[in-house]
């Protein structure tokens, strides 16, 4: 998403998986000075945040664990034509819910010469509807190239009578409802789409639906393993192996102590105009029966890098390397510190966007576009 979504304070939500800190939601980007340096292989493109157009090299934004939360809120592909909110003369509104590996993606946000999520769902969604310019893509968290996504959600204006181009030739026959076009289009797209992207559900959107500005939080996922002998080599594109033990007890310990609105601005890349003020609602480490350290962190907005430079400065705790205390002391600094690496962006994973009931999505989007500052 763009460095300046969800500015606003959100509304704090009982959390769906066990644990009291909020597990990491990252982003990546290029680091500049003053951000440490990343472990080798780290890939870093933009920042994680939400938004939609197209961006330059290396400020793309930023995703986690399942465990089984849905959105609040999905719209059903049989409501009745008209139940999408109108976002413009002639068109209305699709929520997409999607997924991808990240690993061979500059990011999400389109950007010239380069392979993008957006770039290559754009040009899907062109070339079945015969749209031209292809339709753009709003979405809710725009990660960084090397990371992933579970559970990302995008919304697109269309043209209202752009899905009549999947029916092809009906043979006379009556012409298809808004739901078996959505499931038609769906079809069409699995077909379209490479491998490591997908689109699991197409919507009308209800109204006041907007992807970026109407979610009440992100959640994002991060997988750590320091087995001695290495991490599973099957899972070696969505986990992190460290290369020596770490601490989980101390990790949360000092994870706990960045919970709250803050000014993130020690781990974020710090943008022009944009606040870095976040509100981080649970960061916390749990470790699997693998052995695999999930640390999963839910805020209402995430600025550049900021989700992966938290999860380094948490890494550095649990190896002894820093005390607990020190995350909690780069963070009232606010400023960035050269001792925070920035970990890699492929132990990193988009797991959920939850949104408001329908009636208050208007109202969610127009707090979130507040510009926001400590009441304190």
């Amino acid at each position: 998403m763009s460095e300046t979504t969800g500015t606003n304070t959100a509304a704090r939500t009982p959390e769906t998986a066990a644990g009291s800190a909020v597990r990491a939601t990252g982003t990546d980007g290029p680091e500049t000075a003053g951000t440490g340096t990343a472990p080798h292989g780290t890939r870093t493109d933009g920042p994680e945040t939400a938004g939609t157009g197209t961006v330059p090299h290396g400020t793309g934004t930023d995703a986690p664990v399942t465990t089984g939360v849905q959105p609040a809120v999905r719209a059903t592909g049989g409501q009745a034509a008209g139940a999408g909110i109108t976002a413009g003369s002639g068109t209305t509104r699709f929520r997409l819910d999607l997924a991808y590996e990240g690993t061979d993606f500059s990011g999400w946000a389109r950007q010239p010469g380069r392979r993008t999520v957006q770039g290559e769902l754009e040009a899907a969604l062109g070339r079945i509807l015969r749209l031209d310019p292809v339709p753009t893509l709003t979405v809710a968290g725009r990660t960084d190239a090397g990371v992933h996504a579970r559970g990302q959600v995008a919304h697109v204006d269309l043209p209202s009578e752009a899905l009549k181009a999947v029916e092809g030739r009906r043979g006379g026959r009556e012409p298809m409802s808004m739901a078996e076009r959505l499931s038609a289009l769906m079809r069409r797209l699995a077909g379209v789409l490479p491998p490591d992207v997908r689109v699991h559900a197409v919507t009308e959107a209800p109204e006041g639906f907007d992807a970026r500005f109407s979610a009440l939080f992100r959640r994002y996922a991060y997988r750590v393993h320091d087995a001695l002998g290495g991490a599973d080599p099957l899972r070696r594109r969505e986990i992190l192996w460290y290369p020596r033990p770490l601490d989980m007890d101390k990790m949360n310990e000092a994870a706990s102590r960045l919970l709250g609105e803050h000014d993130f601005a020690a781990f974020c890349k710090k943008r022009d105009g944009a606040t870095t003020i976040r509100e981080l609602q649970r960061l916390e480490w749990v470790r699997g029966a693998d052995g695999v350290l999930v640390a999963t962190v839910i805020a209402d907005a995430f600025c550049h890098s900021m989700v992966r430079a938290l999860v380094g400065s948490l890494l550095a705790v649990g190896e002894r390397q820093r005390p607990v205390e020190w995350p909690r002391e780069v963070l009232a600094n606010a400023v960035r510190d050269a001792g925070v690496n920035v970990a890699p962006a492929h132990g990193l994973c988009l797991e959920e966007v939850r949104y408001p009931e329908p009636g208050e999505l208007t109202r969610r989007a127009q707090l979130t576009r507040r510009f926001r500052t400590l009441n304190h």
